[in-house]
């Protein structure tokens, strides 16, 4: 390889030999699905192979400029059209082999308008034109500088050569128990099939791989958990929490009471706790983890609850106090922006113990921060922490319980995936009284009547977020930008003041414009999904997302949960001019229940854009499908369990190769697996 190759391999995380086995197709083409050019119908949509034999631009009367290509095979010719694609011309040339996949339409004759295009050949070379005699050709994940032909013959020039060093992990025993084909075969098929069926065996083989390696570190972390969980065995003396509930001024929600049970017990417990709190945007999680916070502080022990970003600690202490008020208990503020004299005060009263309840950033896990005997570890948002942040708060104590919370829902099967190693509880139920919010798609013709709404909304002592995709314009794609936007809403409302936030400003400047968002100073809030978790506005009505299309259905509830904080009626306009994308943008019209959005998002677009897979120590999943392969996941489940509960530390010779794999792939893998 020479550097320039190795740098674009590497951007599809091929770095070694084996990595380059493991990159396999992402979708197969078949000379069985191909449709002659003369065949294609008007009205079908279709997939083509054909030479290209011109191509041109053809400007339209309304100034689109057409990009078109001739297609000609042995049955005829057939036109393909791009309107508004000229750039096209640099790709595609005459004499190359091309496969057309799209709708066929009729102007001035059949015509193609491809929804993606491959390049099979050059002109110069026909390697492809074995498609047209039967055989199944691998389209491989490709990057800029790399063609997936390139990566195609890449791979099959040392497939033989490669397949051979393929050890097999699982005993035969194994793989026939678990109905699995042997590796080298898997990894044979899935590059080299001779029909489409033949894939599915090889697949679910690495699917089942992946799921096994994922659960046998979720069963080590588990075991070592249980093992090191002679935790506090906190008494339930009701000092505290049961003057806390007669004093809210609300009512519990049935599914708040059963996770404060839920916790209680596990805090009552002998072994520590090691719990996930999973719900949704303004399901009351807060008030649940006050509950287990005050337990650990009747029983003489420190409580503290980390927030990711400084205006979610000020939010959390903002909501202890006034809930706390009755009982005469302040919680004690840590944050980085405190002056060094209040910083040290505050460490004064943490070390000392007349700090009980402690909220702040990772302020609290620096080494100046010590505790004078920390119960609780709270963390909110969990995944915005990393596994090491996370455990760097559990070790200023001695076995303190940990609660994690996270307004992700996400569905049973991506939490068994992530977080296999936890008790995982569940609110669903929304407290009453918070105000409705009514979601709905637009396109750009309504954008006047969307302006004169938040006009309207501001002008009644509301206030507004706008939300695009990008923070800068590029040539590259046509998308309004949040800093262009800004300075042309400033001119849209010049009696309103608008405000910028984004993910490139530093940390003061945008918490400055979120602070003055939050005390109405500022009346409409320009922002990137930088506020997918963040303030807590009451008094904002409005949620407008521009270019709805380009977020994932998980992002846009949480941008939604921004919203409807207050009694006030709330409403989120989805702005959209991608008719492609309208179906799945109503669907989440229709719904605001966050485990119902999940599951569609991953029916939609798989695991990874649910949750941030590296958090866990984990890796994203590439060959297994949470929605169809749940029974694999399960299987995957048990057969690592048996083998952990056999040999924790996988030290059995016959287990070594687990072991040098999860060592190898996994980022926690040597911390769980070191030895000792």
């Amino acid at each position: 390889m020479g550097p320039k190759r190795a740098e674009a391999l590497a951007r599809l995380g091929i770095r070694t030999v084996a990595d380059l086995l493991y990159h396999v197709p992402h979708r197969y083409l078949d000379a069985t699905t191909v449709t002659p050019l003369a065949r294609a119908e008007v009205g079908r949509e279709v997939t083509c192979v054909g030479r290209v034999v011109r191509t041109g631009i053809l400007p339209t009367r309304r100034g689109l400029r057409v990009f078109r290509a001739v297609l000609k095979d042995d049955s005829g010719l057939l036109e393909c059209a791009w309107p508004g694609r000229p750039f096209l011309e640099r790709q595609i040339k005459e004499g190359q082999l091309l496969l057309v996949t799209g709708p066929v339409r009729y102007y001035h004759g059949r015509q193609i308008v491809p929804q993606e295009f491959i390049v099979l050949a050059d002109a110069a070379d026909d390697g492809d034109e074995h498609l047209g005699r039967g055989l199944v050709l691998p389209v491989y994940p490709a990057t800029e500088g790399l063609t997936h032909r390139q990566i195609r013959a890449l791979v099959h020039r040392h497939l033989d050569g490669l397949l051979p060093l393929v050890a097999d992990p699982h005993p035969p025993a194994f793989r026939e128990a678990h109905g699995l084909i042997e590796l080298r075969r898997a990894l044979a098929v899935l590059h080299r099939p001779r029909e489409v069926a033949e894939t599915e065996p090889g697949r679910r083989r690495l699917a089942f791989d992946e799921f096994f390696d994922q659960q046998l570190v979720q069963a080590r972390a588990r075991h070592l958990a249980k093992r090191a969980r002679a935790g506090i065995r906190f008494e339930l003396k009701r000092a505290l929490t049961t003057r806390l509930k007669e004093h809210l001024p609300f009512e519990l929600t049935a599914d708040q009471r059963h996770a404060v049970r839920e916790i209680t017990e596990d805090m009552t417990a002998p072994l520590r706790m090691h719990r996930l709190l999973m719900g949704d945007v303004g399901t009351g999680k807060t008030v649940v983890a006050l509950f287990a916070m005050l337990l650990a502080a009747e029983n003489d022990y420190q409580a503290a609850m980390m927030a990711p970003t400084e205006l979610l600690a000020e939010q959390h202490g903002a909501t202890l106090t006034r809930l706390l008020e009755p009982l005469d208990i302040r919680p004690e503020l840590l944050l980085g922006r405190m002056t060094a004299a209040g910083k040290a005060a505050a460490r004064e009263r943490i070390a000392g113990g007349g700090a009980r309840l402690v909220v702040g950033t990772h302020a609290l896990i620096q080494e100046s921060v010590t505790f004078r005997r920390l119960g609780l570890a709270v963390i909110d948002e969990q995944h915005r922490f990393g596994v090491e942040q996370r455990a760097a708060l559990a070790e200023k104590g001695d076995a303190p319980d940990v609660l994690l919370l996270t307004a992700t829902p996400i569905p049973r099967s991506l939490a068994l995936t992530l977080y296999g190693d936890l008790d995982v509880t569940q609110i669903r139920e929304r407290p009453p009284g918070r105000g409705e919010v009514k979601t709905a798609l637009r396109t750009d013709e309504a954008r006047h009547k969307i302006y004169e709404f938040i006009r309207g909304e501001c002008a009644a002592g509301r206030q507004a977020y706008v939300i695009y995709p990008v923070i800068e314009e590029s040539e590259r794609a046509d998308v309004k930008a949040a800093s262009t936007m800004a300075a042309t809403l400033a001119q849209t409302f010049p009696e309103l003041r608008v405000g910028l936030v984004h993910g490139r400003m530093k940390a003061e400047e945008r918490d400055a414009t979120m602070r003055g968002f939050r005390d109405n100073a500022v009346h409409v809030l320009v922002a990137t999904s930088v506020i997918e978790v963040g303030i807590d506005v009451a008094n904002a009505t409005v949620m407008l997302i521009e270019h709805a299309e380009r977020f994932g259905l998980a992002q846009l509830h949480q941008l939604r949960g921004r919203v409807g904080r207050g009694a006030a009626a709330s409403h989120c306009i989805l702005l959209s001019n991608v008719p492609e994308a309208a179906p799945r943008l109503e669907a989440f019209c229709e719904t605001t229940d966050g485990f119902e959005i999940a599951e569609l998002d991953l029916k939609e677009r798989g695991m990874g854009e649910l949750v941030g897979a590296r958090q866990s120590g984990g890796v994203p999943l590439r060959f297994a499908n949470l929605e169809t392969d749940l029974a694999l996941l399960e299987a995957a489940r048990h057969a690592a369990g048996a083998i952990i509960a056999r040999d924790p530390a996988l030290q059995r010779p016959e287990h070594a190769a687990y072991r040098e794999r999860i060592v190898a792939r996994y980022e926690r893998g040597f911390e769980l697996f070191r030895v000792g």
